[in-house]
């Protein structure tokens, strides 16, 4: 899967809750795994894509979808489960299989532990640096820099995957204002 992060033997670093964060795509889907701690520092324990062959039927992407998203669950364990809300930008038909996508996650996740929370894009860059406007390179540098990590996770979609694991982390006492209903 994805890069293994191993370089924080912290002693003393209690974990109080692991976050699955997740970046909806149906061609590439991006996961970010964190710990926090009992005061509220987070460090990241993996990141990755998962990736669907375009040569594959929808419906069997879909289906490597859940078992990716299941196989996160087994290996990781995660209490909570966090990702971006849908956004259209021009392309309907890529945002229709995206929302398809999306649905497969969100049921598995709902599944797997029943405690998953959406957040808006502008509300993640609002969370993670103060600006709800933030450019994507910004908002990488934070992500790299708040987890500690020597640089900027690739590709961009497992950073966009920390990041909104990062911003249910330092939100999440709000949660009730965003879990999924």
């Amino acid at each position: 899967m994805g890069d293994s992060i191993d370089n924080y033997g912290t002693v003393g670093y209690n974990i109080c809750m692991i976050i699955l964060g997740l970046d909806p795509g149906y061609g590439t889907m991006g996961y970010g795994v964190i710990e926090k701690n009992e005061q509220g520092n987070c460090r990241a324990v993996d990141f990755g894509v998962l990736k669907t062959p375009a040569y594959e039927s929808f419906p069997v992407r879909l289906c490597m979808i859940e078992e990716g998203v299941n196989a996160l669950f087994d290996r990781f364990a995660p209490e909570e489960a966090a990702m971006e809300e849908l956004f259209f930008s021009k392309n309907v038909t890529t945002g229709i299989a995206v929302a398809q996508a999306r649905g497969v996650i969100l049921l598995t996740c709902n599944k797997r532990c029943g405690r998953i929370f959406e957040y808006k894009p502008n509300q993640i860059k609002q969370a993670l640096t103060g600006y709800g406007r933030a450019d994507k390179g910004q908002m990488q540098r934070v992500v790299a820099s708040l987890l500690a990590l020597p640089h900027i996770p690739r590709p961009d979609d497992a950073a966009d995957a920390l990041g909104v694991a990062l911003c249910h982390a330092f939100t999440n006492r709000f949660s009730a204002m965003f879990g999924v209903k």
